[in-house]
């Protein structure tokens, strides 16, 4: 996909070296003059850190992490010496306040080569709201770790068995539970336990196969956690076992973004930089305790108590969340490490949860089809329908399912970062400020719009006095797709995704930028520092056409698999498919025709699967079984897969027909851009036509 990421900055002179400055995860870029401050290159760029003293070192939020390493997606080798070395101010707020050795003060870092530098989530002004909520949901209650009371005889001396052996045998004559093991940590606490409890303990025990701890006394809690590892983001969701009740939920951006914002950059950075791959794991096992604590201080609990934790993730999360190296998920054959499900100890994931806790890892399917999937069919069960059914979870890499319980067919197509703001010029994470909501008016062409964090419409009494504390900072993932939608609807964007320049006529929001045209969607303040301008780009549009055409090459595929010209009920999963109006996604192309009623969100369904998994043992069985009976399609040797996505970059499709979309909106006639008469060189000239 080609590179669209906003590039500025001052330009080229023989008195000053330039050098090109990269931040993540918003992937803004420009050339810089050597010695400029970091904070002073992300301000004109408009990336958002964090600073309230002036630039001074006082206030210490304006943090950021100097990558080292060769980035090949940013065409940028980032050495240690490309950035200033350590100050006085900076050592003195590190000794009064505290600072992370990896990180440094922005304000006082200087540009002195080419950079990669990462603004981490807490030194963000507008901190990114991840949009994977736990799903209501009713799971019957089978957790894999059970809790079990009991009282065990006191040793005798006439009878000299060890306090394990009583302890097992108190078990299966109170419980029923036969051939038990038992941890050697937990066995290493049992007579203590056991003694503090005056032979009355608690025994948490794993699929009725293995006691993990042992409490003296009554214990009633226990708790699990599931997990959805994204390569955006990471949810976690904390459960009560004895309950199934979602008692915390907490989610981060997922810190591997700075060594690439889509999945083959990051297996890129691992090729080309020795230990990127375990840099990558120590990064996200970090965060994934992160959460833990987040998760456990929410509800109030010590994280000892977590017992059992569930993990789904694409395969190349699914392989660094274990420590092994993703390469070669790179090329072809696309061969994983292992498929399987898994179960583990917490310790050997470095979880912060109970020590002898165990760990289950959903099985992947194919290399490029994971265990986020797994857990998306677990949560909406195509494989039992008897309706064709369509399930895609859209995201950096849209995983899709097809099929019924006859039969099931998968597959992974490379939407990019695109749906999530990435490759926009005025795209943005979801965070309070970004626009989600879009309408133009047919006639005026006047957009109205409304925001993260506030209820009201743009061109309602009372939202500039709401959003005074936010602004209006960019277009998030929904926003980007309605307002491109509704630009179609109204006219101003034509069947081949050209912007109408035709258009600047009727409205002066259609403006001329370089050969192409753009949309003015919001002015801003015109202050360099306060609310900036946002603007719909002719490359916006392509980099939106290139992953929908992708994402329905792929949905295409399938059906060619499968006979069918029809899908009969489409699901949309993950944070993207929870908050995208399923008719704008119809409109822009992105699925096939369908009755609208028979199109839903199934909101994080990848991380309802893990809590399925997590609360009912007995599917962890289903899913594997499931699984191994999937047919897996790989889109990258299929030789129909490019012309499904050369006709699907028109919008909504260059030859297929939506009636059922007809018969709901009203569809502008196909109208392209002509080629200028007399005109070879591309001028502006333009003749529209219709047919």
């Amino acid at each position: 996909m080609s590179e669209t990421l906003k590039e500025i900055g001052e330009p080229a002179t023989k008195e000053a070296k330039q050098a090109l400055v990269v931040f993540t995860p918003s992937g803004r870029r420009g050339h810089f003059p050597v010695g400029t401050p970091v904070l002073k290159a992300a301000r004109s760029l408009g990336v958002d850190i964090d600073s309230v003293c002036g630039g001074r070192g006082i206030c210490g939020r304006c943090q950021i992490q100097p990558e080292i390493g060769d980035f090949a997606k940013h065409g940028i080798s980032s050495r240690a010496e490309n950035v200033s070395p350590g100050n006085e101010v900076e050592a003195r707020y590190a000794k009064k306040r505290g600072m992370k050795a990896d990180r440094r003060l922005s304000c006082q870092s200087l540009v002195q080569g080419d950079l990669v530098v990462d603004v981490p989530a807490d030194s963000q002004v507008h901190k990114q709201v991840v949009r994977k909520r736990a799903e209501v949901r009713d799971i019957e209650l089978d957790p894999a770790m059970r809790l079990h009371y009991v009282e065990v005889e006191e040793p005798d001396m006439h009878n000299p068995t060890g306090d394990l052996e009583r302890l097992i045998a108190a078990l299966k004559s109170q419980w029923s539970l036969t051939d038990l093991e038992c941890d050697l940590r937990t066995l290493q606490g049992l007579q203590q336990a056991l003694r503090k409890g005056e032979w009355k303990v608690t025994v948490a025990v794993h699929r009725g196969q293995v006691i993990t701890a042992i409490w003296p006394g009554f214990q009633g809690n226990a708790y699990g956690m599931a997990v959805d590892v994204g390569s955006t983001t990471i949810a976690a969701h904390l459960c009560d076992l004895q309950t199934g009740e979602v008692l915390a939920s907490s989610g981060v951006m997922n810190p591997q973004i700075r060594f690439g914002e889509d999945l083959m950059s990051r297996v890129s950075y691992v090729m080309m930089n020795p230990g990127g791959d375990r840099a990558m794991t120590a990064a996200v096992r970090d965060a994934l305790n992160t959460l833990t604590e987040a998760v456990a201080e929410e509800a109030g609990i010590d994280r000892t108590l977590i017992l059992n934790a569930t993990f789904v993730g694409n395969p190349i999360m699914h392989h660094l969340l274990l420590g092994m190296d993703p390469t070669e998920l790179g090329g072809a054959p696309f061969a994983l490490a292992a498929n399987s499900g898994m179960t583990l100890w917490a310790t050997e994931l470095e979880l912060n949860i109970n020590q002898d806790g165990r760990v289950y890892v959903l099985p992947c399917i194919a290399g490029h089809v994971g265990a986020d999937t797994a857990g998306v069919i677990l949560s909406e069960a195509p494989h039992l329908a008897e309706e064709i059914t369509l399930v895609v979870d859209v995201g950096t890499n849209a995983e899709i399912v097809l099929g019924n319980k006859q039969r099931l067919l998968a597959c992974s197509s490379p939407t990019g970062p695109a749906f999530e703001g990435a490759q926009i010029s005025c795209g943005q994470r979801a965070a309070p400020g970004a626009i989600e909501r879009v309408r133009i008016d047919p006639e005026t062409l006047e957009p109205r719009f409304k925001v993260i964090g506030s209820d009201l419409w743009s061109d309602e009494p009372g939202f500039a006095a709401e959003t005074k504390k936010t602004g209006v900072t960019g277009v998030c993932g929904s926003g980007i797709i309605e307002v491109l939608a509704e630009m179609f609807l109204s006219g101003l964007l034509l069947t081949d995704g050209t912007i109408n320049g035709e258009m600047a006529a009727k409205t002066p929001r259609i403006q001329p930028d370089g050969r192409t045209f753009s949309y003015l969607l919001h002015e801003g303040d015109g202050k360099g520092d306060g609310e900036p301008e946002l603007r719909i780009t002719q490359n916006d549009v392509r980099a939106i056409q290139l992953g929908k055409a992708a994402l329905y090459a792929g949905i295409r595929l399938l059906m060619d698999h499968l006979k069918i010209d029809n899908v009969e009920r489409i699901m949309l999963a993950g944070a993207f498919g929870s908050h995208i109006d399923v008719k704008y996604a119809m409109i822009l192309g992105m699925i096939p025709d369908c009755p609208l009623d028979k199109v839903h969100s199934a909101g994080n369904a990848a991380g309802t699967g893990a809590r399925i998994a997590l609360l009912n043992q007995k599917t962890r069985d289903d899913i594997e079984a499931v699984v191994k009976k999937v047919e897996k399609i790989e889109t990258a040797v299929e030789a129909k897969f490019q012309d499904h996505f050369v006709q699907a970059m028109g919008i909504p499709h260059t030859t297929a027909k939506f009636p059922h979309l007809a018969a709901a909106v009203e569809l502008p006639a196909p109208s392209v851009k002509a080629a200028p008469e007399g005109d070879d060189d591309g001028g502006r000239r333009r003749r529209r036509r219709r047919g």
